[in-house]
């Protein structure tokens, strides 16, 4: 076990590093930088003064130069200066994670206190009519749009109580605090819980029809104790690994769902900094989507070991 993650965290290194370095690249092959959009916005074109300007930001040394200081900086815990506001990229990216973090939280638990119990339901019920309706609750969930259910829902609260939840730094009540990010991460929520919910049926489908199910069932073993100590321990690894893809998708795929609730949280924020070509920001914030990304990948890894005992990862 040693050997294995220290063979997975080099590998998580190395990955990390490409990331990097096609974050890097990419976003500098893109036309025009911040201060091309800075005089096209003014309206003003002086070569001199926004030489001057790329000259400061250090825009006009070679590339490799750039990602060197860069990377250089970063291992230091230096985030740099966002080119926009002129203050720290630490203290634009930092306020803001936990605000996606506490929706992309929300979010991956509805879809699986919602995917889980329904999926298992749909294959013990199978073909009958509660399988079919839980079906076609899935395919409405993988076919709407988040951001159009998000828009359904604003237009609902309207409709029916007169107000949108608006959200708020400071929450005058708990409930308030709930509600504001609740609605959100239903709405992005909805769409992993369906697709949690299909993988679930089709993994306790599998393992229903294994000899040791019957066995169990011959033993006389409870229906519950069949469908959900013997089958959904065994079906759950395929499920597992469903649930770390949508954990870090949701951290940098809720851009279109902050965007209509009005949340200042990290993936509006991206979508800004990448039109403004803040190069720090945007830098520093796929890299931490990346970190986020191979971490859940590695503790999935580790959580099969604990879910199935006949997973070993030998020296």
């Amino acid at each position: 076990m040693p050997a294995y993650i220290a063979r997975r965290f080099m590998l998580m290194l190395l990955t990390l590093f490409g990331m990097s370095v096609l974050i890097f690249v990419l976003l500098r092959l893109m036309p025009g930088n911040v201060a091309d959009i800075l005089f096209d916005a003014s309206g003003f074109v002086d070569p001199t003064e926004r030489a001057r300007i790329e000259a400061e930001l250090g825009l006009d040394q070679p590339i490799v130069a750039q990602y060197l200081h860069w990377m250089g900086s970063l291992l230091q815990g230096d985030l740099g200066f966002s080119y926009v506001s002129e203050r720290p990229a630490a203290e634009e990216i930092l306020p803001r994670i936990p605000v996606t973090a506490k929706l992309a939280g929300l979010a991956l638990l509805f879809s699986v206190v919602i995917g889980i119990p329904l999926g298992v339901i749909s294959a013990v019920r199978q073909n009958t009519a509660l399988d079919y309706g839980l079906r076609l609750f899935s395919l409405s969930g993988l076919s709407l749009p988040s951001f159009w259910l998000g828009l359904l829902i604003l237009m609902g609260f309207v409709h029916w109580f007169g107000f949108i939840p608006i959200y708020s730094e400071n929450p005058a009540t708990w409930g308030d605090a709930v509600l504001m990010y609740a609605l959100p991460a239903a709405a992005v929520g909805f769409r992993s819980s369906a697709l949690i919910m299909r993988m679930t049926r089709s993994s306790m489908l599998e393992i229903m029809r294994q000899d040791f199910i019957r066995t169990a069932r011959a033993k006389g073993a409870t229906e519950g104790a069949v469908n959900y100590r013997h089958a959904l321990r065994n079906a759950v690894l395929p499920v597992v690994t469903i649930i770390g893809i949508e954990a870090a998708f949701l951290i940098g795929g809720l851009i279109v769902t902050e965007t209509v609730f009005n949340i200042p949280g990290v993936a509006r924020f991206l979508v800004e900094a990448i039109l403004w070509r803040d190069y720090p920001i945007v830098q520093n914030l796929v890299m931490f989507i990346a970190v986020v990304v191979v971490v859940v990948n590695f503790l999935v890894d580790m959580l099969y070991a604990v879910l199935d005992p006949r997973i070993r990862y030998s020296d």
